[in-house]
């Protein structure tokens, strides 16, 4: 019995280390995304990742003020600098295009993606950076904000086009625009500018959700081209993080107790896709790439981002009813190589979908972990580049798993909060119980 209890301590202690990251593992996944993070939307979506992760005081879905202290703490200086690099880069990339007046801050076909980076230049504005490197953040953030409303086109209600070339509404435009908006109407005391993020993801809703589809997000809408009917996950998954970021941006600020309703709007419609999307996640706990259609591969980035979004709605908004899924999905995407991940549904959860195929064992340089490969990218993923397709590496995927790492941590810091299965979520408990019973099988024998 003895050896037995102490084969159940081995066990139980094994299974929690390999439901979370290590350093290294960290380590590693955060040199993939620096090192692959080439366009305008990668480079905002690896800030924000590094925000969250590295400096939560920074962070707009910390539970710290916005706007965040000038002054940087010196245990942060080093973490917050890859921030400062970034927009360092963009901003003296644009210098050297000599163009006066209202533009994006990197040059691309969409409208909407390098409004991403606009947070990281704020910041740096805000946090002095400008005096030390001589650059005008400011100034670029400004040209940005009046790029996107002088410049771009939008619906006859005022919603802003995701595209250049014609008018098209993109899910992922909610993570990209109305962050950088509510965090240039805080910092600038802009009320009006902050209420137009609320109101981009408002009118976004309207025109991409579809209520036929138990409230699914179409991914693309209107435009003479290219429109995408489909419910793409990690197109469902951008909109839910986006709505998360404005809600920590509002909820933190001066501003919250005037914007209640925005704020109950915003949780509830985060809310919303999750129910929408978990009734399509999979026994082997992962979305497929577009979440209905199980003719389409398994997707671990979009899994991840929308984990991430449970967590910090659990934080945020006190809303825990998919707290069980994000923490199946999570433990998938961090199993070890020949582990048997099955979902669990509640009274209240619609059933998942018991369709599964079988995945490729991964793993040196990440060792063990079913989702990574060798070299530490993120995998099964989309193509970032080509939204149809099976991809060998995502940048986002990475920033997406950080993220989630990030969101987990501080959920569990805070209490895990909405945790109703011991069995799921409590391994710790079924250690201690363990414990007990072998301090007295000790004592006795």
């Amino acid at each position: 019995m003895l050896l037995f209890m102490t084969g159940l301590l081995l066990g139980l202690s094994s299974q929690v280390r390999a439901q979370n990251l290590t350093s290294a593992h960290i380590s590693t996944i955060s040199e993939r995304l620096a090192q692959g993070a080439v366009h305008s939307w990668e480079y905002g979506t690896r800030a924000e990742a590094l925000l969250e992760l590295n400096t939560p005081t920074y962070s707009v879905v910390s539970f710290n003020a916005v706007p965040p202290p000038r002054s940087i703490p010196s245990n942060i200086t080093s973490a917050l600098g890859e921030v400062f690099t970034i927009a360092h880069n963009i901003i003296v990339a644009r210098s050297l295009s000599n163009i006066i007046g209202p533009q994006p801050l990197i040059a691309d076909t969409s409208a909407g993606d390098p409004a991403s980076i606009g947070v990281a230049v704020l910041l740096a504005n805000w946090t002095g950076q400008g005096a030390l490197d001589g650059l005008d953040y400011a100034g670029a953030a400004r040209d940005q904000l009046d790029y996107l409303f002088q410049n771009v086109s939008k619906t006859s209600d005022g919603a802003i086009s995701h595209i250049v070339d014609q008018l098209q509404l993109w899910s992922d435009s909610v993570y990209m625009v109305p962050p950088f908006l509510a965090y240039y109407g805080v910092l600038t005391r802009n009320q009006t500018i902050l209420s137009e993020a609320y109101t981009q993801i408002r009118l976004y809703r309207k025109y991409l959700q579809d209520v036929t589809a138990g409230n699914l997000w179409k991914h693309i809408q209107l435009g003479q081209t290219g429109n995408d009917d489909g419910y793409w996950s990690t197109g469902n998954a951008w909109a839910a993080a986006g709505m998360i970021r404005v809600l920590g941006t509002i909820q933190r600020s001066p501003y919250a107790n005037s914007l209640k309703s925005q704020q109950n709007d915003l949780a509830n419609w985060a809310d919303e896709i999750h129910r929408a999307m978990y009734s399509h996640i999979n026994s082997n706990g992962l979305f497929y790439n577009y979440a209905d259609n199980d003719t389409t591969f398994y997707d671990a980035s979009s899994t991840a981002l929308l984990a991430s979004t449970v967590y910090r709605l659990s934080l945020l908004g006190n809303i825990h009813t998919h707290i069980p899924l994000a923490e199946r999905a999570r433990k998938a995407l961090l199993a070890s190589v020949g582990t048997i991940v099955s979902v669990t549904t509640s009274s209240t959860t619609p059933a998942p979908s018991t369709t599964s195929t079988a995945l490729p064992t991964m793993g040196t340089n990440m060792p063990g972990l079913l989702h990574f490969t060798p070299e530490g990218w993120l995998t099964p993923v989309v193509n970032p580049y080509s939204y149809g397709e099976q991809g060998s590496d995502s940048p986002e995927g990475q920033a997406f798993i950080l993220e989630l790492q990030a969101a987990w941590r501080d959920w569990a810091a805070d209490g895990a909060q909405g945790t109703n299965s011991a069995r799921e979520a409590r391994p710790h408990v079924l250690m201690i119980g363990a414990i007990v019973v072998l301090r007295l099988m000790i004592v006795i024998g």
